[in-house]
């Protein structure tokens, strides 16, 4: 995104923000500025984010796009502390591998919040998750059974998770948050 528009964009999510907070917020999802960044793409195998701010917690779900080979993606990443701590890690761009022929994965720059999260997971198809152990983001577009570690962050949109799966190899993925 332009400079000027990122610039303009903070601006009004800021505005939004201090007026929100005036009046003593509506509790709605997205009353809350977005992380802001200059940070570009990084380098192989590594993950990249802006520094991180202290955000308020979002009450309901996010909106992201993910961006990979061209191909815009959505997905939904639900209330929660490792679900936030994504979020204010965005934007960022992720160097992914393949697993299995089930998941991409690839690092976060932090790791996720594990508060409230059970010690494992059973991710569906299209689960959008968190691998803890290795501090991975991971798209899920085939069946991987329960395994300890695993934290479920979200779902991707539509037929996001058979676009993925139609991915051969290592990827980049770019991560931001998208407007509802």
């Amino acid at each position: 995104m332009p400079t000027s528009r990122t610039t303009a964009r903070v601006a009004l999510s800021a505005i939004l923000g201090l007026a929100l907070a005036a009046c003593g917020g509506n509790g709605q999802a997205g009353a809350t500025p977005d992380a802001t960044s200059t940070t570009s793409p990084g380098s192989a195998s590594r993950a990249t984010a802006p520094p991180s701010d202290t955000a308020a917690p979002r009450e309901e779900q996010m909106n992201i796009q993910i961006t990979i080979n061209g191909q815009r993606l959505q997905a939904t990443i639900f209330d929660s502390a490792a679900g936030r701590d994504l979020l204010n890690q965005l934007p960022l761009t992720v160097d992914m591998t393949d697993h299995g022929a089930v998941e991409k994965t690839g690092p976060l720059p932090t790791p996720l919040s594990l508060d409230g999260q059970p010690d494992g997971a059973d991710p569906d198809i299209g689960d959008v998750g968190y691998y803890a152990p290795g501090n991975d983001l991971v798209f899920y577009y085939g069946d991987q059974s329960y395994y300890p570690g695993i934290v479920i962050l979200g779902r991707l949109d539509g037929d996001a998770a058979s676009r993925i799966a139609d991915m051969d190899g290592a990827v980049t993925a770019t991560v931001e948050t998208r407007a509802a």
